[in-house]
């Protein structure tokens, strides 16, 4: 798999996905920021939602600190959207790709992941700016974001691997795969706490792909915490796990894509 190569298609992807718009590349920012203004007004004025910050006794901040802590977990739901979203189509929108005997097709979920981690760091560039502006400084802790987000990307990967080669045969996994990921963004800690389920429910919650990742990020990006580093590496494990088993059955399914496309 070469590299220059991923890192060719990667920048194609980013490129042409804001090619002939006139705001180009800028909408990698205002699309984040608008579902941000509408979680936030949604979830932070009408609902009220709130978190216990560490450190503190209550659950008392302003609209503009849980605007904060709200945008650190979408942006771990928005990558993991991006590439399980466009997944299960990649070899189908590809098929030109198939037939080519010189071309490693296995990267096409690698190239995805890719443009979405890129739009992750946009986004955490943003986040950055807001937490020190709203919060008064950035955390210390910011240096470990890439060891906590590295997981999920492995897992994404993984994930992305699957669902790509299922695609090919079962094309009705796009109308599956499209309500799950919505399950997945509203059973997860982006909108509210572990410890606002009730006691028996929360240790349940870790089934969730995104409730390891979102907490890990949410404590170093923004509350300046370091991460549970036991659930971590549990996480770490199964993850990689993932990613191999997806790999291996992306390999093994190739072999009769050319005559399904």
């Amino acid at each position: 798999m070469s590299a220059n190569l991923v890192l060719s298609l990667i920048r194609r992807e980013v490129a042409g996905r804001y090619r002939g718009s006139v705001l180009g590349l800028l909408w990698s920012f205002l699309n984040p920021l608008f579902m941000l203004a509408i979680y936030t007004f949604v979830f932070g004025v009408v609902m009220k939602s709130r978190w216990t910050v560490p450190d503190q006794q209550s659950a008392v901040h302003s609209t503009g600190e849980f605007a904060v802590i709200l945008f650190c977990g979408l942006i771990v739901f928005q990558f993991f959207a991006e590439v399980v979203s466009l997944a299960p189509g990649l070899v189908v929108a590809n098929a030109n790709y198939v037939k080519k005997i010189v071309f490693p097709i296995q990267i096409l979920p690698v190239v995805s992941t890719g443009a979405a981690l890129f739009h992750a760091v946009v986004n955490l560039a943003v986040l950055l700016f807001f937490t020190y502006v709203v919060f008064g400084g950035i955390p210390m802790t910011v240096g470990l974001a890439p060891v906590v987000f590295v997981p999920l990307v492995v897992l994404v990967l993984g994930i992305a691997w699957i669902l790509a080669s299922i695609g090919v045969y079962f094309r009705d996994i796009n109308q599956i795969v499209a309500p799950l990921v919505t399950a997945t963004l509203f059973l997860s800690p982006v909108f509210f706490q572990r410890t606002s389920l009730p006691s028996w429910l929360q240790p349940w919650l870790s089934l969730n792909p995104l409730a390891v990742p979102v907490e890990s990020f949410r404590n170093v990006v923004v509350f300046d915490v370091q991460p549970d580093w036991t659930s971590l590496a549990y996480y770490s494990v199964a993850a990689i796990a993932v990613a191999l088993l997806g790999y291996q059955f992306f390999q093994k399914t190739r072999r009769g894509f050319a005559d399904v496309l």
